[in-house]
């Protein structure tokens, strides 16, 4: 019997320094070292025996970029080089820093590039810092002039959630696919909350952005609502909040040491190994870091045992749920509320059109308030035929 193969994802930090000082990060450390090319082969030759299955690398950080022309280069073919593992890469870059230089070395290996931008400029630039917005169109043009992908996430935080309308306008009108976060507590900042989305208005939020994704199907396309509603239409989860990250989720820091995703890079506690020691799987779940990640997993198949909705979200993401209780496990990602919320959402619409379609039930949403809403079904259909 063959195995199934079950790709994971292996995110490469060449460094957690950033030129920008958005108020809201977490993931940037002043003077952070780059990993040179060595650590680069030392991953290669770790990952070369590592395991035999597909795998993806995304270039995050700080500020990937900040590497240079010369260390993609030599690192992509190096890494192009691991067939067995059939790679794909991502890079995620606020892409202050991409010349034309850099742009053709990417484009050669087709590399699609994930940036962030927060809405409008002046709405962008007060959470982001002043400037960020030009310095970031001009790096999108640079992109888009060789070809490369770019994708924008949008992060919306306690200031920015009172301007919704706005940024869905603002990513509607300049065509824009739309990818939200909410903005996180940190593990690092001594005012973790101060930008936080709470999770009761995210929820609010993401049903918002629904209504109006449905209303504009044909002209933007929202990220988020099409993997919330993949998961309740497949019963599984389909990114990263929503699967059991443990054991097909690692992240190499400058220094070539592994933790279990990038936001924990840079943190000693959460050291799994280290790619100079060519560590196996067994190892690296054996480690401190690797047991406090599968005690999550524990943890939510006792306490989410009774949601509907556990096969797919899985209590979303341990860094999350961390967080809260300063790196130990109480809890599940606080912004269950709104995963719940919009998971009943999409499973409420869903049935009541798959009724009303059957001729079971006259007024599918219930309620003279709700009749109103856009139906769900045509977005399943668009992802069906995609």
């Amino acid at each position: 019997m063959m195995r199934q193969k079950r790709p994971f994802h292996v995110m490469i930090i060449p460094t957690l320094g950033c030129p920008s000082k958005c108020a809201y990060c977490w993931s940037s450390e002043v003077g952070s070292p780059v990993m040179s090319i060595e650590t680069v082969k030392d991953i290669v030759e770790w990952l070369n025996v590592f395991r035999n299955d597909p795998v993806t690398f995304t270039f995050h950080g700080g500020e990937p970029l900040l590497a240079g022309a010369d260390f993609y280069r030599i690192a992509l073919p190096l890494l192009s080089d691991l067939k067995h593992l059939s790679p794909n890469f991502a890079l995620q870059t606020n892409l202050w820093m991409l010349t034309h230089e850099l742009a053709e070395v990417l484009a050669k290996h087709q590399i699609p590039i994930g940036s962030s931008l927060d809405g409008p400029m002046e709405i962008n630039d007060l959470q982001r810092s002043e400037g960020y917005y030009e310095r970031t169109m001009r790096g999108y043009e640079i992109a888009k002039e060789h070809g490369l992908q770019v994708q924008f996430i949008c992060t919306f935080t306690s200031y920015s959630v009172k301007f919704k309308e706005a940024i869905f306008n603002y990513f509607l009108e300049n065509g824009l696919t739309l990818k939200l976060h909410p903005a996180l507590p940190s593990l690092r900042s001594d005012e973790p909350e101060k930008w936080a989305l709470l999770p009761e208005e995210y929820g609010d939020l993401l049903v918002y952005l629904m209504d109006k994704y449905l209303e504009n199907m044909d002209q933007i396309e929202v990220r988020n609502i099409n993997d919330y509603c993949r998961c309740v239409f497949t019963g599984r989860g389909t990114v990263c909040t929503f699967v059991d990250c443990m054991e097909n989720t690692f992240a190499v820091g400058p220094d070539g040491r592994i933790y279990p995703c990038y936001r924990f890079v840079g943190m000693p506690q959460y050291v799994m190994g280290d790619v100079r020691d060519r560590p196996s799987q067994a190892d690296l779940a054996g480690s401190e870091a690797g047991m406090r990640m599968l005690q999550f997993k524990d943890y939510v198949d006792k306490n989410c045992k009774s949601c509907k909705h556990i096969r797919y979200c899985r209590g979303g993401c341990p860094y999350n749920a961390m967080v809260p209780a300063s790196g130990d496990i109480k809890g599940v990602d606080p912004h269950c509320v709104a995963y719940k919320k919009i998971f009943d959402e999409i499973s409420d619409r869903f049935n009541k059109e798959m009724m009303a379609s059957l001729g079971m039930e006259k007024d599918f949403s219930g309620s003279s308030e709700r009749a109103n809403k856009p139906g769900i079904m045509a977005l399943m259909r668009k992802l069906a035929s995609n």
